[in-house]
């Protein structure tokens, strides 16, 4: 769609770079739960982004993780998350991102991750490749998850939503390494420019990796369910590769 992706790249770099200048500043923490807190940055950067889109695209329907679910006119939802990382940001550990994403009928078909602690703008439109600050990128070409640097996260309300912990150790111990940064968006783009050579998780929500997956998948990876089966924001489970190490993983996490 015609200028979308100008203004989501704007709304994420002008959120971003707030959220950057907001780091180690006093701001309000209040909790979503046991384990899921969130700050009034959040809420501030939500908001940027929200004006921005709306006002380039009113008719559109918003899904973002900080407020209710806007419904418009059309095949269009913009799915955001204004601060993926907010624990990491709330403790001034540099490992955050502002996510958005454009679903048009069901189908992601744009995503931008602005990583502002390290100026790093990774960008994907459907058919058009991905690029990060403009170069285009490509995930790895490890062949072996014996070989493979991996990335995972444990979800909020672990108690409830299952036990990662049994594939961390599964993976650990079968491949090169496994880290564990905390913001899903940036895992999946690091997948996508080679830095991971595959990623999974459990627990997420639509925000968390609407944008990641087409920025993976323009790259020339692949994204799935668990089970090896396609993949849409909506699961809460989720797998990312090169393409390479796709049946290796897919037999761990069913076991």
């Amino acid at each position: 769609m015609k200028n979308a992706k100008r203004v989501a790249i704007e709304a994420a770099l002008k959120s971003g770079r707030f959220i950057k200048g907001s780091v180690g500043k006093t701001y309000n923490i209040s909790y979503k739960g046991r384990d899921n807190l969130v700050t009034d940055i959040d809420k501030k950067s939500e908001h940027m982004i929200i004006d921005r889109i709306s006002s380039a695209f009113p008719e559109h329907s918003i899904l973002s993780e900080e407020s209710s679910p806007r419904s418009g006119a059309g095949p269009y939802k913009w799915i955001i998350d204004p601060l993926d990382g907010t624990t990491n940001f709330a403790h001034a550990f540099p490992f955050f991102a502002v996510s958005i994403g454009l679903e048009r009928s069901g189908k992601i078909e744009m995503g931008v991750v602005y990583d502002p602690m390290r100026d790093e703008l990774f960008y994907a439109e459907s058919g058009k490749g991905a690029y990060l600050n403009g170069k285009k990128i490509h995930v790895s070409r490890t062949k072996r998850l014996t070989d493979s640097f991996l990335a995972t996260g444990f979800p909020y309300g672990r108690r409830r939503k299952g036990d990662n912990v049994k594939y961390f150790r599964k993976f650990l111990v079968r491949s090169l390494a496994v880290r564990r940064a905390g913001s899903a968006s940036l895992d999946l783009s690091y997948v996508a420019c080679g830095r991971f050579d595959g990623f999974w998780e459990m627990g997420l929500h639509p925000w968390d990796s609407a944008a990641g997956m087409i920025i993976i998948e323009e790259a020339g990876g692949s994204v799935t369910t668990f089970a090896g089966s396609d993949y849409t924001p909506y699961h809460n489970k989720i797998l990312a590769h090169n393409g390479n190490i796709h049946e290796e993983m897919v037999m761990f996490l069913k076991k």
